[in-house]
Order: structure tokens, then C-alpha cells, then sequence
């Protein structure tokens, strides 16, 4: 199989409910390693949360904050701001749509800022480190900002408002993501092709959710999770177990390790 880089989705992808990744898939990704093929990560999480899940694999490449960030073997290669003004006119925008007690999270190159109203790490221990701010005097660039919107009308209001950005919502709640337009998955793999000298072709992606669509399109091979919402099996080559059932693993095993065993 003509593969050079694995690219994997996190949540409901790589990791499993309990947000661990299982031993008989890191083993398969260290023996995909060991064969000279690189791992990649392409999420909508921040780079330290993502990282956080991340200790024992440590990534050849990081797609982070939904295509805003990429990284290769810990150097950054894109990164796509806004600009402290700029995120503080989307800040206020999403609170003039939505409601001044709209919840927010933005990501900055170090931090996840969130003006969350229940602590995160009470419901899930898991959840990675963020900062609480209000947002009232909020004054540093940003790679992505997610909004909390349950009003379809309002959500529809916001991305028409904020149409310099590219606007995806996430299935499992009712969160939208704002990043630059150029700032997609499907954009920074195409950056991370120019940089590692890779064709699309020679990738196989994996994923799960609105965001991952265009990038199982995009590389050689589109494999969704048996998890997937229907939207991204339906565009996907193939779909496999689930996350939760070592789905990525079985699927290593029987087309990679045997093929070229």
C-alpha cells in the first residue's frame, strides 16, 4: 500500500469514550513507524491539549485548532492568527448574536481560554487545562474561536457576520468553530504535502465528524470510524470498526502489516 503518512482525527477517532488511546493501537502506529511511515494528528483541539493525550505516540505532524496550526517533528510550518482586534470584534459579534452570556472558547498558541459556566474538569476529568476568562478585556491574537449556539437561526445569523471565516459545527453538541478561511484540515494538509514533499495520494486519513469530511476526500484514502456520523461515511472509501473497538488497530493489521509482511 502506497502510504507514507497516517493521518488520524483525535476525538472519536484515535481516542477512545474515556479519551485514552488503547495499547493495540499504539502498538500498530510504532510498528507503521518502525516501516518508515510518519503519524500525524489533524484536530480541532489546541496543540497543548492535544498533546496532553499524546505522550507516548509524540506525532511526526500536528494539524491543531482545526487547520489554524501545523507542526513537523516540533517546529511550526503554518500558523493562521487573528489579530488581537480582529478577535475581539468576533468576541463581541458572537455576543451581539447570541447573547452576552454566550459561551466562548478561544485558542491562542499557548492557551485555551473558555468562559465556561460549569468548570469543565468537574464533568470531565479528562478535559484538558483551561483558563476561565470573561472575555471583557480580552487583548491576544487567536488560531480559532468556538462558540456555543443551541439557535440555529442565530448560528446561521453569525456565520454570515463573520464570513472572513471558515465555520464548521461540531455533531456531538452544539459548538461552531471559527478559524481564517485559508485555515481548514484540508488546507494544512496540503502544507504539510509542501513541506514533507508528500503527495495527497500517499496519505490515508481517518476521522469521524463535519470537520474531517474534506479531508477524507482529499487524501488517497478517506476511512471512516464506525462511530461516524452518516454525513462522513458517506463521503469516506471505507468505514471500519469503531473507537471504541480498536476499529483503527484491526484495520492497520490486516492492510498494512500483512500486505507487507
Amino acid at each position: 500500500m502506497n502510504c507514507k503518512l497516517l493521518l488520524f482525527d483525535l476525538d472519536g477517532t484515535l481516542l477512545r469514550s474515556d479519551k485514552s488511546m488503547s495499547e493495540r493501537t499504539l502498538k500498530a502506529l510504532q510498528s507503521c513507524r518502525k516501516k518508515g511511515i510518519l503519524i500525524g494528528i489533524s484536530t480541532s483541539r489546541g496543540e497543548q491539549n492535544t498533546l496532553s493525550f499524546l505522550a507516548e505516540l509524540q506525532p511526526d505532524i500536528l494539524i491543531a485548532s482545526g487547520g489554524a496550526l501545523v507542526k513537523r517533528e516540533g517546529k511550526y510550518i503554518y500558523r493562521a492568527e487573528f489579530s488581537a482586534e480582529e478577535t475581539r470584534q468576533m468576541i463581541a459579534t458572537a455576543r451581539e448574536v447570541c447573547g452576552a452570556d454566550c459561551e466562548i472558547t478561544i485558542d491562542t498558541i499557548n492557551t485555551h481560554y473558555w468562559n465556561y459556566k460549569i468548570d469543565p474538569k468537574k464533568q470531565d476529568q479528562s478535559w484538558g487545562d483551561s483558563v476561565y476568562t470573561d472575555f471583557k478585556d480580552f487583548k491576544e491574537s487567536s488560531l480559532k474561536m468556538c462558540v456555543e449556539i443551541f439557535d440555529e437561526h442565530q448560528a446561521e445569523h453569525l456565520r454570515v457576520l463573520l464570513a472572513h471565516c471558515d465555520c464548521i459545527r461540531f455533531s456531538d453538541g452544539y459548538w461552531y468553530k471559527f478559524t481564517q478561511k485559508s485555515a481548514t484540515k484540508e488546507e494544512a494538509i496540503r502544507k504539510v504535502c509542501a513541506e514533507c514533499g508528500l503527495k495527497t495520494g500517499e496519505i490515508i486519513a481517518f476521522g469521524d465528524d463535519y470537520a474531517d469530511i474534506g479531508m477524507l476526500k482529499l487524501c488517497g484514502k478517506g476511512i471512516a470510524m464506525g462511530n461516524a456520523i452518516d454525513d462522513v461515511k458517506k463521503g469516506a472509501d471505507f468505514v471500519i470498526g469503531s473507537n471504541d473497538a480498536d476499529g483503527i488497530a484491526e484495520w492497520i493489521e490486516q492492510n498494512i502489516h500483512e500486505t507487507s509482511a
